[in-house]
């Protein structure tokens, strides 16, 4: 097997305009959405033309899981929430990402979904910056 080179990929526009980036990780970048309504990882495999799961090879489908699992651990511990989701939709942006969403009772729109649903809050720069700093430093230590 021929591992791809894993380097600073071209984000689609949109993953650019709505996410920040926290720290790359063995395949993907860690981003986080720009919108405090709801704690929003978003995992970027660092491989040019990938669009779905399955154009990842074996091994790296298990890491981008393992790098999924680590980012709603570290999310859940920090957030007290009481559900991860996570999911690779790619309807709008096809772009393979990964999102790991902290849920919990009473947020915007419980149950329901967060795609499409009211409209977006940015983070306060400070406080984006903290949150950010924060999920590093646990990430760093677990990974």
């Amino acid at each position: 097997m021929v591992l791809p080179k894993l380097t600073t990929i071209s984000l689609d526009p949109r993953l650019e305009a709505d996410t920040l980036p926290i720290l790359d990780l063995p395949l993907c970048s860690l981003r986080l959405l720009n919108d405090h309504r709801w704690p929003w990882l978003v995992l970027v495999p660092r491989i040019e033309g990938l669009s779905e799961l399955h154009d990842l090879e074996a091994a790296d489908q298990v890491r981008l899981m393992q790098e999924a699992v680590l980012a709603g651990r570290v999310l859940k511990a920090l957030t007290g929430c009481e559900k991860i989701n996570t999911a690779a939709i790619g309807n709008i942006v096809r772009q393979l990402h990964v999102h790991v969403i902290a849920r919990r009772e009473g947020d915007s729109n419980w149950p329901g979904p967060v795609w499409g649903f009211g409209t977006k809050e940015p983070y306060a720069p400070d406080a984006t910056a903290v949150f950010m700093a924060t999920i590093k430093r646990e990430i760093e230590k677990q990974a």
